[in-house]
């Protein structure tokens, strides 16, 4: 092959590398996840949650996870002085690359919905919105997990038991703070 051929077809080869990589990146701001967790007008604020050791425990027997820290933050919306529900937005590397997902939860625990904020892994293996829907609902269960109550994702296993095991961490330490503050 000649080299003013191979030159063209090498550059064109590298671009669409590029924007193979281009793939992903942050879909709502934080601003805004809350937003949807709550609704407009809602009084937004925060608890910050320092766990003891006996409930870390209690949360990786809950939901087979260990919290990597002690301290964790639910963002509450109130109306009034009532609680309308939490949120809490979660990272944790999929494969390689980072996503960031909200999981917004009644008063009671139960899961209202999960969101996808980032995502940098191929959009090939990104949940969609239709497989995030099998949250909604949900309490920490043994049978929260893909094969159970969760179906998985085909050819984004990684992705799913990621988001799977964000929710089932959310859920169990909410259940901790909800138990704490009783």
């Amino acid at each position: 092959m000649r080299l003013k051929t191979v030159i063209p077809l090498a550059l064109a080869l590298a671009l669409l590398c590029a924007a193979a990589v281009a793939h992903a990146g942050t879909y709502m701001t934080r601003s805004e996840a809350l937003a949807l967790a709550f609704g407009e007008g809602v009084e937004i604020g925060t608890v910050q949650l320092f766990m003891t050791e006996a409930e870390l425990a209690e949360v990786a027997g809950e939901s087979g996870i260990r919290p990597d820290s002690a301290l964790y933050t639910f963002y509450v919306g109130k109306d009034g002085n009532r609680v309308i529900g939490y949120a809490a937005i979660e990272a944790a590397t999929v494969r390689t690359h980072p996503e960031t997902v909200l999981v917004a939860l009644h008063p009671d625990g139960r899961v209202r919905f999960v969101e996808i904020l980032a995502f940098f892994e191929p959009e090939e293996y990104l949940p969609s919105r239709r497989w995030l829907k099998q949250f909604r609902e949900r309490s920490i269960s043994g049978r929260l997990r893909i094969g159970d109550d969760i179906h998985g994702m085909t050819g984004a296993t990684l992705s799913a038991q990621s988001v799977t095991r964000q929710v089932r961490k959310t859920v169990a330490i909410l259940k901790t703070y909800l138990a704490r503050a009783e």
